[in-house]
């Protein structure tokens, strides 16, 4: 009897340790996606080397660049109307925030077709988006060139605008940057190639300012260690990190 008795409880006890171990971890956000078609009014067709970027930010602050919550970039492109499928994380996802998909086109790392008005969505809506895609006209005023051109900050990453004094960053084709920083005078190397930028060695001179004014000039410097791609759009140059975030931007000095 008391054999049984052991038996019972021996394999009686097992399966309930089993299901224990099977309950999922219920902690874990499930990824979601925001999907929808791109499309535009003119009849033509693109080329081969056409790549679409649909990206989904956080809009909600006016003076910032906006965040990027997920992206992705369809190459090649094909024809319109161009599916899109963005995966991101609910979690990071907040009522009170604004969210918004902004995309374009660009063949030979040139703009072709943008999304010029905001669409605005609710990324946790299961709701299909068609983005209508504007095509760039080619500006009659020359193109800014990069190199050898006066530039005034306009935004840094984790400070905002620095009004004054004027930050300033000039960059050459043999490599040499610098400028002017909130405190003081700066130097650095810098290497271009294609839309990539890797600036180091950044030294200045030794003035001491204001404590908020030396956080500013820190800020810069940071920000330029950190430096990975470029462009040139509209007069303003605006300089992303590893992970596509814009972390600096220039007005073109008149």
């Amino acid at each position: 009897m008391l054999d049984r008795i052991a038996e019972f409880f021996i394999f009686g006890f097992v399966p309930l340790v089993v299901g224990i171990l099977a309950v999922p971890d219920q902690s874990v956000a499930a990824e979601q996606a925001v999907r929808g078609e791109v499309i535009y009014r003119e009849r033509i067709a693109l080329p081969p080397s056409a790549v679409l970027s649909v990206q989904l930010a956080d809009v909600s602050l006016a003076d910032a660049p906006a965040t990027i919550i997920g992206e992705q970039k369809v190459q090649p492109a094909g024809q319109v109307p161009i599916s899109f499928e963005i995966k991101f994380d609910p979690s990071v996802i907040r009522s009170q925030m604004t969210y918004a998909l902004q995309a374009r086109i660009t063949v030979d790392d040139k703009l072709l077709f943008i999304s010029d008005m905001r669409h605005q969505v609710d990324p946790l809506a299961d709701v299909p988006q068609t983005i209508m895609l504007k095509m760039v006209t080619p500006s009659a005023e020359p193109m800014v060139s990069v190199f050898d051109q006066l530039w005034l900050v306009d935004y840094v990453d984790g400070i905002g605008a620095i009004a004054a004094p004027q930050a300033t960053f000039r960059v050459s084709e043999a490599g040499k940057a610098g400028g002017s920083g909130p405190c003081n005078t700066y130097f650095a190397t810098a290497k271009l190639d294609g839309q990539t930028i890797v600036i180091r060695d950044i030294g200045s001179t030794y003035k001491a300012c204001a404590p908020e004014v030396m956080a500013e000039e820190k800020a810069l410097f940071d920000a330029l260690a950190k430096a990975a791609s470029y462009r040139v759009d509209a007069g303003k140059l605006i300089i992303s990190d590893k992970d596509g975030r814009e972390i600096l931007r220039f007005s073109a000095a008149s």
